[in-house]
């Protein structure tokens, strides 16, 4: 008996079940993250202003770093999905743990960087003399964490190749509350100070890594792959991941460049900057939660040289993202005056803010399709060609914001630039998806 033709509604529901399978888990997954710091900053701050200030500074280094190494989880995801379509979980597992030996790796490294220069960092960073120690001890302490923190990474990115978002949800979720509960006790039940908030982080890293460790070896055993390094499987993760890299450090110019210019055009301005940029990252959560559901998809399509249905996945997460976007822009509109006045009671700032609101909501469409692209093109492997879009995107948008403060225009001037920055991203994203050659299939690109 030959079996019926998929009809494309039914295609179209199969793929929002996939997408919703996916992102939604995964959306909790990245809300957790920043609520490490948050925490952190809740417990520290009723030590002091000085310890505060200090937690902020060493704080925003080690989320520097870890915003710098994220590609340990795009590669892997891709790299693991590729095989699980190709139906060669042993081979998956293997990739996986190249991934995870290299996070390793790389994170010894930066303990080994870190623990003599933190001093020398958090001066260079900002911190004043009276924050400065807190802020070198806290990171310090917190950097041991480093190696867990990456193998998070790394490891999450297996689970996603795996099809697999919700264990990284459940870790995040324990990780969180474990995280809350030893820095209330060990500052303040154990009278650390901030050194008690630093020891509470690593441990909870630590945690988090061996969960992960603990599925990843189970899922190994089960399927007879090694756990064993191989240097060949480690260069060629970092080979993978190396171009991811150079975007990442891209994207990270861009918004260092904004705030530079958010500053050079005055407090006000620079207030109302930090607010807009906060919500856009929280916007951000939700379409990268789409974005790891297409790296998942798309690669595990491709290892099964399923190339038509790459195709129909991409179209659909784009439908996805657009819809997204288009939400996401009119909650912003809508509900403007609620959370404005959360973050400032100053009118001035809230001047400032309100326009500049307006452009990051009806930029929101374009984010979504952005944020699909970047996922779809990821999961594809195509990683040197998204390092040349993000170049491309940089050398449009650092003359264009620069010019702004010369040219005496404002916040939403700046964040013009931004949503051009956001279009050029868009255009070289989507003549890539256009012309096809990201369709590479097979269990390796």
């Amino acid at each position: 008996m030959t079996q019926a033709p998929t009809t494309p509604k039914a295609l179209r529901q199969r793929h929002d079940r996939e997408i919703v399978a996916l992102a939604l888990p995964a959306f909790g997954a990245l809300v957790a993250e920043p609520l490490f710091v948050m925490v952190d900053s809740a417990i520290v701050g009723h030590l002091g202003t000085p310890q505060l200030a200090g937690l902020g500074a060493a704080a925003a280094l080690l989320m520097t770093a870890v915003s710098v190494f994220v590609f340990l989880a795009y590669a892997t995801t891709a790299a693991v999905a590729r095989r699980v379509g190709a139906g060669d979980l042993a081979a998956a597992i293997r990739q996986g743990m190249d991934g995870i030996w290299l996070a390793l790796l790389l994170g010894v490294a930066v303990v080994a960087v870190t623990l003599p220069t933190a001093p020398w960092l958090v001066q260079i960073f900002g911190a004043s003399d009276t924050a400065a120690p807190y802020a070198a001890t806290y990171l310090r302490i917190s950097s041991l964490g480093i190696p867990a923190m990456l193998i998070v990474l790394a490891a999450t990115g297996v689970l996603r190749g795996l099809q697999d978002t919700r264990t990284p949800l459940y870790v995040a979720i324990g990780g969180f509350a474990a995280n809350a509960a030893l820095n209330a006790g060990l500052v303040y039940g154990a009278g650390l100070g901030i050194a008690g908030s630093a020891w509470g982080t690593v441990i909870a890293q630590v945690a988090m890594a061996a969960a992960y460790l603990i599925v990843v070896v189970r899922g190994a055993k089960r399927h007879h792959a090694s756990l064993r390094p191989d240097a060949e499987g480690i260069r060629a993760s970092a080979q993978a991941g190396a171009p991811l890299l150079v975007r990442t450090l891209s994207l990270r110019a861009v918004l260092m460049i904004a705030t530079a210019v958010a500053a050079r055009l005055g407090d006000t301005d620079i207030a109302a900057h930090q607010i807009v940029l906060a919500l856009w990252s929280l916007l951000a959560f939700a379409l990268d939660a789409i974005a790891i559901a297409g790296q998942a998809i798309i690669g595990r399509y491709l290892g099964a040289s399923d190339a038509d249905g790459a195709r129909q996945a991409c179209r659909r997460m784009v439908q996805w993202g657009i819809a997204s976007g288009v939400v996401l822009g009119s909650l912003v509109v809508a509900s403007r005056s609620l959370f404005i006045p959360l973050f400032t009671s100053d009118p001035a700032v809230h001047d400032t803010l309100l326009p500049a609101l307006l452009v990051v909501a009806l930029s929101e469409p374009i984010a979504g399709v952005v944020f699909v692209l970047d996922g779809v093109l990821m999961g594809a492997g195509d990683g040197r060609y998204l390092a040349g879009a993000m170049l491309v995107t940089l050398a449009v948008f650092a003359p264009v914001a620069l010019l702004i403060p010369v040219l005496g225009g404002g916040l939403t001037a700046l964040w013009w630039a931004m949503a051009l920055m956001m279009t050029v991203r868009m255009l070289t994203l989507w003549l890539r998806a256009r012309s096809g050659r990201w369709v590479v299939t097979g269990a390796t690109r």
